[in-house]
C-alpha cells in the first residue's frame, strides 16, 4: 500500500495511491496517518476497509498539493556519514558506529513544496535519503527483530546549511532543522512493497544534472542495524522517522563547493518510492 496525504497546509487529508497511480481520498476511514494509526495496526485495518470501500472513495485531483504522507512525528532521527564515499568527500573518517543527530519536525513539508534558503544562509545543500517509518514501539530491539518494527519507507531530502552545521560551533542540528528542510514523500510505501531496502537505487538532480547516483547497497550500517542501534538509546514511537544518510554528490563535496541559489530546481527519487521536486526560494520576512 502507498499512503499519501494531500490538500492545503493545515487542511491535509489522508489518501492512498493505487497500483495504477490513481490517488483516492480515504477520509471516510476516519483516521489520519499518525502515531495512533501506525501503532494501532492501521495499515492492516485500512487494507481491510478498502476491500469494501475503495469504490466509493473520491479520486484526488491530479493537481492537488501532495502533503507530507504522515502527520508530524515525535522525532526525526538521522544517521550521518552512512555511505563511505560521502564520508570521504566530506573529509571525514568512516564511522565505527552510526553517527546520530535530530532534525526538527517543524522542518517537514510536502514533497514538492518550495525549499526556503534560510535567512543569512551561505551554504544550503541537498541530500537524497531513504527514510524509515516506524510502525511499532521499539526499545532495545535486536537486528533480527528490527523489521517487525517498521511500517514502511519514504523519500526524504535532508537539506543542510553547512555554515550553520559545521562552522558555527559544529552543531549539526542548527544546519539541519531550518523550516522546509525536510521534504517527505510523495508516499509511504508499506514494507511489503519494498523487497530489499538495503538495495535500492537513489538519485538527485540539480537543474537537470544528475549529481547523486548511488544505491543503498553502499550503506555502512544497513536498515536493520540502524533501527536496532537507535533503539538502544531511545524509544522509537510509531510514526517516527529514521533518515538513513546520503551518498556522495552533495554540494559540500564539489571543488569548489556548490550551494543552492534562488531559482535552482532539485529533483530526487528512490527506486520504489517515487520522486519529488523542490524549487529554491530566497527567505523573505
Amino acid at each position: 500500500m502507498k499512503l499519501v496525504r494531500y490538500g492545503k497546509k493545515g487542511a491535509e487529508k489522508p489518501g492512498v495511491q493505487l497500483e495504477n497511480g490513481t490517488r483516492i481520498d480515504v477520509s471516510a476511514f476516519g483516521e489520519d496517518f499518525n502515531e495512533n494509526f501506525f501503532g494501532g495496526d492501521g495499515i492492516e485495518r485500512l487494507g481491510k476497509w478498502l476491500l469494501e470501500n475503495e469504490g466509493s472513495c473520491p479520486k484526488i485531483d491530479e493537481d492537488a498539493r501532495l502533503a507530507p504522507p504522515m502527520t508530524r512525528p515525535s522525532k526525526i532521527v538521522c544517521v550521518g556519514l552512512n555511505y563511505a564515499k560521502h564520508a570521504e568527500e566530506g573529509g571525514m573518517a568512516v564511522p565505527k558506529e552510526p553517527v546520530l543527530f535530530f532534525k526538527s519536525t517543524s522542518a517537514i513539508v510536502g514533497p514538492n513544496d518550495d525549499v526556503v534558503i534560510p535567512k543569512n544562509s551561505e551554504k544550503t545543500d541537498w541530500e537524497v535519503e531513504l527514510a524509515i517509518v516506524i510502525g511499532k514501539k521499539a526499545s532495545y530491539v535486536s537486528e533480527e527483530n528490527a523489521f517487525d518494527h517498521i511500517a514502511g519507507y519514504v523519500l526524504h531530502n535532508d537539506y543542510s546549511e553547512r555554515a550553520f552545521q559545521i562552522e558555527k560551533e559544529g552543531q549539526w542540528c542548527k544546519g539541519k532543522g531550518c523550516d522546509t528542510f525536510a521534504p517527505i514523500g510523495p508516499f509511504i510505501a508499506t514494507k511489503d512493497e519494498i523487497k530489499d531496502p538495503n538495495n535500492l537505487n537513489l538519485w538527485l538532480k540539480l537543474n537537470g544534472e544528475k549529481i547523486q547516483d548511488s544505491s543503498t547497497s553502499d550503506f555502512i550500517f544497513n536498515v536493520q542495524h540502524v533501527v536496532s542501534y537507535i533503539s538502544q538509546y531511545m524509544t522509537l514511537l510509531p510514526g517516527d522517522i529514521i533518515s538513513t544518510g546520503t551518498p556522495s554528490g552533495v554540494g559540500l563535496g564539489f571543488n569548489p563547493p556548490k550551494y543552492l541559489k534562488p531559482g535552482d530546481v532539485v529533483e530526487l527519487g528512490i527506486e520504489g518510492l517515487g520522486s519529488s521536486k523542490q524549487i529554491a526560494k530566497a527567505y523573505s520576512e
